[in-house]
């Protein structure tokens, strides 16, 4: 790249002569010519060459330091005696040809393509508006008269940069130039007679920019436009039209001339765009001219009236209405309405009166023929606001049209995306109200009839305005209001939502102004309730959260919020609604209004306790219509049991309950404030789905019973009953209130002490219930079981009299009230009444309860078991289930003889039998199996044949059932399967506890054995978990009288053993915890104690957690150790037993249990072989044939004794047998070859040999392709290959341990050589077919690629030798995958070596001895893996400590030379990692190491080596460790050659020599300051504008560099920013830390402002975007905070030139950047 200075060749000779004799650098002169490096000293030179270096050239500058002038000669002067002087600043002359020249660049690139680029351009005109406003604005003048052909857009954009610096500099332009401004935008805005809108526009701009000071000026030109009888130009009508509202006050004064000279000439005007610009004129003028006469205390002539536009208007109006308004183009006639309607108000009086007949009825002509009416309405509003300030008497007999036009206005569909809708909405409510003022009987005659019309679009546009009035006139409707109320009888029936919307926005007004205190308001108050009670899932969706529309919002939701708010914030309203509002509680149709009723009542109620007590007491004799207390008690209560529905019903109602106890009962005050407040806090603490229902209905009910308890009055609570049984037919369509009102019900009679009225109602409730309904019956029978709590006797004895109705019996005469019900009612009965006995036997008192089963109860349930509805059975088995409970938990039980017990438990049988097997339905099975519980433990017992059948029934109904369902299929689903499988578990432990022996723990397991075994693994898990319950049932319950065998012990645990490699997790679990608790029940039989605790068993427990593992290792691993612990603990004569069992475990259909099955054996053959040794051979024979087979993993550990056995005979026959195997070897081989490891000598043997035949032959055979040009093909060959993975196979058994580490070094050595050399390597062609075609499943699926084959076995003989830490940091690191590669393996060696270091430090001193040899290595790749090893090896201290640094040093010394560049480099790492292995070692071989990285920086031909690369990387690492001395004789070498690399085109080399640099800067504090100074200050700009490089990296490398730079610029604001502003990790704002930057070098280093520059001109013929764009940024940044005296070292028309060329830049951001630096360049100019 060509060097951007001045300087040449000599030049940097004559530096050097200077450097030499004065010691310092000079500043503003280039030591070396690297691209943008221009080295400056960073502080004024001593004193005695202040002046001489200031503006001195180079030869002048020698001669000066050779021969000294006198102080005399240089004061006064800033030249030198020859005529390489730089010129000081430049006359006034010159300053303006800068500007000139500043401006007319600019001005060239207005016409940049870019529309972001041309804004920019605008901006720095601006700017230079804004320093110099006369001649910037010259400038503009000067171009655009002098390019006549410039293109409009572009003009335009000209312009509109005027109107910015007149906007606000205005003020100071002399005459002559706002003439010549004025001049100028006349002439463009009149240049064509054409209408070309953006320039005229501008051009307008410009005139009323100036107008706002020049008005007068202004105007005479303007008005030298309008010439009589002709028709002025559009624009000017514009320019005047923006004038009168821009400055009123000037420009009013000029309107009666302008108006004249206009008003000749309307009559002229026939195109419709002149007469729209005269419309828009005349709008503004008369818009103006009322401003004008409003603010006359502020007007320069207060004496101006309306007269003196009267006459002027009126003409123009004559012309406007009679003439224009009747063209056809609907743009005109809009304009023609617009300016109408400002002027009416000009009109005299008298002429509006007489134009108001037609004027009116032409303006509501208009409304058919334009959609968008908004300009209609505005305008028509303010001619009816000028006719009544005149007080019209005409506009009466426009009335009845005006009327009919704006309600047709009104009742236009509102779109809420249309915002003139909207407002032309508004401008005709504005017309109304004006109406409404002047004539309310005539408006409300209008309107009110509209509102009896079945048209939604009228009602609801007659409505609005009616609300409109209400609002906006309530002085004028006032005595209006009962004809209003009346009016709304139809509307209030309407069922259009629409309508009704819009009816409660009315009755929301009404309540704000007193309407619903007057007769007929109680209609309009139900109306809101009923909209309150509208159904949720009838409402339209509600709109998004942005939505503003409140017509989108439901009714309902209006309503609510109407209703709250009326009650809430309207004071008159509380007389009204209080107590009004309570007798919408009751009614069922109000239902939905609950919410908002209850808390507007609880609002009213409180601010009528607040006024007294007499206030808020309610008479209900004077209000027959309320409901009683009671009823109110009782629909609060009833609601609360639902609280969440609503919008949360069951607080409001609780808390209105609260607020209204006075009403209710003198004595609940105190109790209800305590209880109510936690009722509310227990809703608080759930939610809908986390409410406990059942809990929530008791504690309604508790709250009942004690409100009960404290009024204590008969009387009051056989009324509550009463008023609670007439609510019944109220929630027919809500059965779960309905439920709970049922229980109520039951609650409130047993607290009633009058026998009849309970006798009464009972039957009544039995008479009148829905049985149809499962909810019903479920509620009548829990109403009777909590009556029966206190009434036992009568609660029996009336359904006795029930039962003995006709209802039964399946003849014709049935009782009257069942005769339309057919048998299918009846069975409804029958189950609701089998429920009530049910119920009644489950809450009667125990002690009374046991007396009246049999005879009264079961007598009346049993009879219908021969039924076959699924309902009735179900409420059989519920009903006997509670009775069986009841009879269970008396006191009275142990001496109870159930006779019926056993009828009862077949019969229980029956039903479960009869259920389908494979699915669960209905909760049968558990109520029935709950019932067999219960009456298992009552006497007589069960005889066994009876057990067995209810153990068999019950198996075979569950187990066979799906599996469990998951949640998303149904949660009643899943809790009624688990509801059912806890009954099972349950009955059996019920069973089991009347037979606790061994024999009877048998027989449970015996019935279970089928399912233990079954191949469904569901079936499996709930056998074992049922086995698993027992076993623990009978440990915990186990009592040993005598000291007995445990006799099937072995049997059980064989059956349960194999079973903790089962499939299910859940199974395994189960499996371990039945030979737990088998192992503890031996323990007892022997002796032991309950509390005893074995280690071996307890063991057990911890071996769980493996069984949750997938992993088949994991899983047998803990499968063996299960079996080591049941070898330890099982009695001698139970093995033989155990081992039987466990051989038919063998050929189980779940192969995991078989192999579990396999481990426990040879577990125990292990452990306890010696008992069995005749059977050893047998054994190992039948796992042998199963190898063969090539089935039954479980034979493997038996065929690889017998190898074993065999290799230590004939090791190397065996050795060279499977050597011959073919590849890929197959799992029986790698297996084999396994065995061979089992004894350490036997495995070193066999090592040892693997390795001699993996050296014996070469690597790889080189064959050349026929393709010429082709690379030659490298293919392994075959013997090494094979012996690698037969050592991967020995090397991966753990007791190769031993053998390994004897020989580690020569396995580390002989595997890495390997890994190099087979890098790129190919298989055979016969091997590649197969890998092609895929491995059988016999093979072994371990890669055969030949690298990473030997990777893989180097990473085994690490992990066999006990580095696994090795291991372990290269998995982490993904070395393992890099040694694999050819691009990443001298990578993943370098990460070996760190692992190595770190982790195997004592293996190295003999593993460095076996490498010795290897720098002579005939393979290249060879030479590169073990140079990278030893290379990283000087990385850590491991090669100090183990003194192996000279070694170490001297073998990388060797390598030197090397041909191979990659050798070469990798020494040159080697040296550098010295920095970090060994720094205290660094000063020692200072002088060597920075010999190789100087020699490394000049490597080769090639300007961008890696070597060289290398070598900077490794400067930087040392320059901090090496004595000064040393590294002073090449500091000003390295920065000199670096500095070419900071705009390499490659990223490495930039951030490299960069981050060198930086590191440079850090070390030379001190003695090297000087001597490195100047380069600090040349290196400043490249790096400031490479923090925009494209690459992070570079960009990284500049901001460290710079923090480093920073001390040494003896600038602490300088260098503070640079440390605030460039932290790593930092977001950087480029614009803001330049400016900054810039601003600390212009005040601290004003004299590098031209050296700067000259940097940055370089870059900007940089090849990267952002960099070329940062170059004008930093020299408008400079420019921007240079002071004018520092203008002599600028020389600004180089400058403007090179930014005059970036203007043209094909990037846009860069010609953004440009045009901004020219702007600032005015400071300079």
């Amino acid at each position: 790249m060509p060097s951007v200075f001045s300087d040449d060749r000599e030049q940097e000779g004559d530096l050097s002569l200077v450097t030499r004799m004065t010691g310092h650098s000079v500043p503003g002169i280039a030591l070396a010519g690297p691209p943008g490096a221009s080295p400056h000293s960073a502080k004024p030179p001593a004193e005695g060459h202040s002046q001489l270096l200031q503006a001195t050239c180079i030869p002048c500058l020698r001669a000066s330091l050779l021969h000294p002038p006198s102080q005399q000669l240089w004061d006064g002067r800033r030249s030198c005696p020859c005529s390489h002087w730089v010129k000081e600043a430049e006359t006034t002359d010159m300053t303006e040809s800068s500007m000139k020249k500043l401006a007319s660049t600019l001005l060239d690139a207005i016409t940049d393509k870019d529309p972001l680029v041309q804004e920019q351009v605008c901006s720095a005109l601006c700017s230079l508006g804004e320093a110099r406003p006369v001649e910037t604005l010259r400038a503009c003048e000067e171009y655009l008269r002098q390019h006549d052909k410039l293109a409009h857009p572009y003009r335009a954009a000209v312009l509109r940069a005027m109107e910015r610096v007149l906007s606000s500099r205005a003020s100071e332009l002399d005459k002559d130039t706002a003439s010549t401004i004025i001049l100028l935008a006349s002439s463009e805005m009149t240049k064509t007679k054409d209408l070309v809108w953006d320039w005229q526009q501008a051009a307008s701009g410009v005139l009323v920019a100036v107008g706002r000071q020049f008005i007068s000026k202004v105007m005479e030109e303007l008005l030298r436009r309008l010439h009589p009888g002709t028709l002025p130009h559009c624009a000017v009508l514009h320019t005047l039209a923006s004038l009168s509202v821009a400055n009123a006050f000037g420009v009013v004064p000029f309107l009666p001339s302008v108006l004249s000279s206009l008003l000749p000439v309307l009559g002229v005007a026939k195109q419709d765009t002149v007469r729209v610009a005269f419309c828009s004129a005349l709008q503004r003028f008369s818009e103006g001219a009322l401003e004008y006469l409003a603010n006359l205390d502020r007007a320069p002539d207060p004496t101006v009236r309306k007269d003196a536009f009267a006459t002027d208007i009126f003409s123009a109006y004559d012309v406007l209405f009679h003439q224009w308004l009747q063209s056809r183009e609907a743009k005109l006639r809009l304009a023609v309405v617009e300016a109408l309607g400002p002027m009416s108000h000009l009109l005299p009086s008298e002429r509006l009166e007489e134009q108001l007949p037609k004027l009116l009825p032409g303006i509501l002509a208009l409304y058919k023929k334009h959609a968008e009416t908004f300009y209609l309405s505005k305008s028509l509003g303010q001619i009816l606001e000028a006719a009544v300030s005149v007080g019209s008497r005409t506009l009466e007999t426009q009335l009845d049209a005006l009327l009919a036009a704006l309600h047709s206005q009104i009742c236009v569909p509102v779109e809420s995306s249309s915002p003139l809708v909207m407002s032309n909405q508004k401008e005709v409510l504005r017309c109304f109200t004006v109406l409404a003022c002047s004539s309310p009987d005539r408006l409300l005659a209008f309107l009110l009839p509209r509102l009896d019309t079945s048209n939604e679009r009228t009602r609801v546009g007659t409505l609005q305005v009616v609300r409109h009035v209400i609002n906006s006139a309530a002085a004028q409707m006032e005595d209006k209001k009962p004809f209003i109320l009346s009016s709304m009888r139809l509307p209030l029936l309407d069922t259009n939502s629409k309508v009704k919307r819009a009816v409660v926005q009315v009755i929301s007004a009404m309540a704000h102004h007193g309407y619903l205190e007057q007769p007929g308001g109680e209609a309009m108050i139900e109306y809101i309730v009923q909209q309150c009670a509208l159904p949720p899932e009838q409402e339209p969706e509600k709109p998004g959260p942005g939505s503003k529309d409140p017509k989108a919002d439901s009714v309902r939701a209006i309503s609510v919020r109407t209703l709250y708010l009326v009650s809430t914030t309207v004071d008159r309203m509380s007389h009204v609604l209080w107590p009004y509002l309570l007798q919408f509680l009751t009614p069922v149709r109000f239902t939905g209004a609950l919410t908002p009723l209850c808390r507007s009542l609880v609002h009213l109620a409180q601010k009528r306790q607040e006024a007294g007590a007499d206030a808020f007491l309610i008479q209900y004799d004077a209000h027959a219509s309320l409901p009683s207390p009671y009823a109110v008690t009782g629909r609060l209560l009833v609601v609360s049991s639902s609280p969440y529905l609503g919008d949360g019903r069951g607080a409001a109602a609780l808390r209105l309950l609260s607020v209204l106890h006075p009403n209710i009962h003198p004595l609940l005050g105190q109790h209800w404030e305590t209880t109510v407040p936690l009722l509310l806090g227990y809703l608080d603490e759930h939610t809908e789905e986390t409410l406990p229902q059942e809990e929530w209905e008791e504690k309604l009910l508790m709250f009942l019973r004690d409100t009960l308890a404290i009024i204590s009055d008969n009387a009051w609570i056989c009324q509550l009953s009463l008023e609670l049984c007439r609510q019944l037919p109220c929630y027919d369509e809500a059965p779960q209130e309905k439920n709970f009102l049922y229980k109520c019900i039951g609650t409130t009679l047993g607290a009633a002490s009058s026998k009849e009225v309970v006798r009464k109602h009972l039957q009544e409730l039995l008479e009148t219930a829905r049985y149809q309904e499962e909810a019903e019956r479920e509620g009548l029978a829990c109403c009777f079981g909590i009556c029966a709590i206190s009434h036992l006797e009568d609660t029996l004895a009336q359904l006795e009299d029930f039962v003995r109705s006709e209802v039964f019996r399946k003849s014709i005469g049935i009782l009257n009230i069942f005769k339309d019900r057919s048998e299918n009612e009846v069975e409804k009965v029958k189950s609701a009444l089998i429920l009530c006995y049910g119920h009644v036997a489950a809450r009667a008192p125990r002690e009374l309860v046991l007396a009246k089963v049999e005879s009264d109860i079961l007598r009346n349930i049993c009879q219908h078991f021969s039924t076959k509805d699924p309902a009735l059975k179900l409420c059989l088995v519920q009903s006997v289930c509670m009775v069986s409970r009841a009879i269970c938990s008396s006191t009275q039980a142990g001496s109870f003889h159930f006779t019926r017990k056993a009828e009862l438990v077949a019969q229980m049988m029956e039903f479960i039998r009869a259920e389908p097997p494979d699915s669960l339905r209905t909760p049968i099975r558990k109520k029935a199996m709950l019932t067999c519980t219960y009456l298992v433990s009552v006497e007589p017992a069960l005889d066994e044949q009876a057990r067995a059948d209810v153990i068999h029934g019950c198996l075979h109904s569950i187990m066979a059932l799906l599996p469990e369902p998951k949640e998303e299929d149904g949660g009643c689903q899943k809790s009624l399967y688990l509801e059912t499988l806890h009954a099972l578990e349950d009955l059996l432990t019920s069973l089991l506890q009347r037979n606790m022996t061994p024999q009877g723990l048998q027989i449970m397991i015996e019935h279970l054995s089928p399912w233990i075994k079954s191949p469904r693994g569901h079936e499996r898990a709930r056998a074992l978990g049922l086995s698993a319950l027992l076993l623990r049932y009978f440990l915990e319950h186990l009592r040993v009288s005598a000291l007995v065998p445990f006799h099937n012990l072995g049997l059980l645990i064989g059956l349960f053993s194999p079973r903790c490699a089962d499939l299910w997790p859940a199974t395994r679990q189960e499996a371990v915890d039945c030979v737990y608790s088998l192992l503890y029940l031996q323990l007892g039989y022997e002796g032991f104690s309950r509390d005893y605790r074995d280690d071996v068993a307890e063991r057990l427990l911890s071996l769980k957690d493996g069984l949750v593992h997938p992993d088949p290792a994991i899983l047998f691993h803990t499968c063996h150790s299960v079996g080591q612990i049941i070898a330890k603990r099982l009695p001698p004569d139970q093995l033989i037993s155990l081992l039987l069992t466990m051989f038919e475990a063998l050929g189980d259909p779940e192969k995991n249990c078989s192999r579990a099955a396999t481990v426990m054996i040879n577990c125990l053959l292990q452990e306890r072989g010696g008992v069995l040794q005749e059977k050893v051979p047998e054994i190992v024979s039948v796992l042998r044939s199963k190898l063969q087979e090539a089935q039954g993993e479980h034979v493997l550990p038996a065929a690889q004794h017998s190898v074993y056995l065999l290799a230590t005979q004939h090791c190397a026959a065996v050795v060279s047998s499977l050597l011959g195997s073919p590849l890929p070897l197959d799992s029986h081989t790698c297996m084999l070859w396994r065995a061979l490891a089992v004894e350490p000598r036997l495995a070193a043997q066999v090592l040892g040999l693997l390795l001699e035949k993996m050296s014996r032959d070469v690597p790889f055979k080189e064959s050349r392709a026929f393709l010429l040009g082709r690379t030659p093909d490298r293919v392994a060959t075959l013997l090494p290959l094979s012996a690698t993975c037969a050592l991967f196979e020995v090397m991966s058994t753990p007791a190769a341990g031993p053998a390994v580490l004897e020989l580690y070094p020569q396995l580390f050595v002989v595997l890495l050589l390997r890994v190099s050399c087979t890098v790129g390597v190919q298989l055979p062609r016969n091997l590649q077919a197969q890998e092609r075609r895929g491995a059988s499943p016999a093979l072994a699926t371990r890669n055969l690629e030949p690298c990473s084959s030997a990777v893989d076995t180097l990473r085994s003989m690490l992990l066999r030798s006990g580095s696994e830490d090795v291991v372990q940091r290269m998995d982490l690191e993904g070395g393992w995958e890099l040694l694999r590669t050819s691009a990443g393996h001298e990578e993943g060696a370098t990460r070996l070596a760190r692992a190595m270091a770190e982790h195997a430090g004592p293996r190295l001193p003999l593993v460095l001895k076996t490498l010795a040899c290897t720098h002579s290595s005939a393979y290249e790749n060879q030479r590169v893996t073990t140079t990278a090893f030893l290379a990283e090896l000087l990385n850590s201290n491991v090669a100090n400590d183990l003194m192996l640094l000279d070694s170490l040093l001297e073998s990388l010394a060797a390598r030197q030379k090397d041909t191979c560049a990659s050798v070469r480099r990798l020494v040159l790492r080697g040296l550098a990692n010295l920095a970090s292995g060994c720094p205290d070692k660094v000063r020692t071989h200072g002088p060597q190491l920075l010999t190789a990285m100087i020699g490394g920086l000049d490597d080769g031909d090639n300007p961008h080596s890696p070597v060289a690369l290398e070598a900077m990387l490794g400067l930087a690492r040392l320059v901090h460790l090496v004595e000064s001395w040393d590294l002073r004789s090449g500091l000003l070498h390295v920065a000199i050659r670096i500095r070419p690399f900071f705009d390499s085109e490659k990223m490495e080399f930039r951030t490299a020599s960069i981050r060198l640099f930086g590191h440079l800067n850090k070390v030379c504090h001190g003695d090297c300051e000087d001597v490195f100074l100047d380069q600090v200050v040349g290196g400043l700009a490249p790096l400031l504008l490479h923090l925009q490089d494209p690459q992070a990296t570079v960009a990284s490398a500049c901001r460290f560099a710079l923090r480093m730079c920073g001390p040494n610029l003896a600038c602490e604001e300088l260098s503070a920013a640079f440390q605030k502003h460039l932290q790593e990790g930092r977001a950087l704002h480029f614009g803001e830390f330049l400016n900054t930057t810039c601003k600390h070098l212009m005040h601290h280093f004003p004299d590098l402002l031209g050296r700067l520059l000259t940097t940055c001109l370089f870059y900007f013929k940089s090849s990267w975007e952002n960099v070329r764009a940062a170059a004008p940024l930093f020299t408008g940044f400079l420019v921007l905070h240079s002071e004018p005296r520092q203008q002599p070292q600028v020389d600004l028309d180089q400058l403007i030139a090179a930014l005059q060329i970036l203007l043209k830049d094909p990037a846009p951001e860069v010609r953004t950047r440009a045009a901004e630096a020219l702007g600032r360049l005015v400071k300079l100019a």
